[in-house]
């Protein structure tokens, strides 16, 4: 009995392999109007990183959707409520950056009951979307999701800037393959969970990122903009 259960909790990982995510998981994946690329953020919010991309971006006349961990918006409460002031689309990462699979039903919904809570006692608005941490879904966290009233979102493409090696340029190159309209590209903001000082590259990069949208004529903007169905 105990081998079964252990695959249904699991079952979700499919969801991991991108390609195939893709193409049979359209919702999940973030995919959205074929005009608009949604922008997101994982790992914030950061005193040390996040300013600097919340300037970059009201530079550029531009809206983010940023999954907050509940760990660190404790933390920063008030740039929390900076993000949100500036018409940021606020969601959650979870509490903790621990991987969905090796919690059980009880911890997972409490991990995400957790931070939606502190999420709306903070900002003043319940969040409605989740992004797992590694991108790994469970059984459990599909429940949990759904007696939360949150939609989980993934993306279609990333720019690997968690790595040590990453640079701008990498982070450009590995997120300009995979993107396309209505794609949804998944960056981080701090480098809590992530190689040291990571968030530079990210940041040098994210210029290029805009450009090359606006060069092909696709809109930017956060999840809420971006058409998909999200789970009121």
């Amino acid at each position: 009995m105990a081998p079964a259960l252990a695959a249904v909790h699991a079952a979700p990982v499919i969801s991991t392999f991108g390609p195939l995510r893709n193409r049979v998981m359209p919702r999940l994946s973030g995919r959205g109007r074929p005009d608009h690329v949604s922008i997101t953020f994982d790992d914030g919010p950061d005193p040390q990183s996040t300013p600097h991309f919340l300037r970059l971006l009201e530079a550029r006349g531009i809206h983010a959707t940023f999954f907050l961990l509940g760990s660190m918006l404790e933390r920063a409460p008030g740039l929390a409520r900076e993000m949100a002031a500036a018409g940021h689309e606020i969601a959650i990462h979870g509490w903790a950056h621990r991987p969905l699979l090796v919690r059980g039903p009880r911890a997972t919904y409490d991990d995400l009951a957790r931070a939606r809570d502190t999420v709306a006692d903070t900002v003043g608005k319940e969040p409605r979307l989740f992004r797992p941490p590694y991108g790994v879904m469970s059984t459990s966290a599909h429940l949990a999701c759904r007696r939360l009233g949150l939609t989980p979102v993934l993306w279609t493409a990333w720019g690997e800037d968690w790595r040590s090696r990453a640079t701008a340029q990498t982070v450009y190159d590995t997120v300009s393959r995979d993107l396309d309209g209505g794609g949804t590209i998944l960056l981080h903001d701090s480098d809590c969970t992530s190689a040291s000082g990571s968030w530079h590259s990210t940041l040098g990069a994210l210029p290029t990122v805009l450009d090359h949208c606006a060069e092909h004529g696709l809109h930017v903007g956060p999840l809420r903009d971006h058409g998909i169905r999200i789970r009121a």
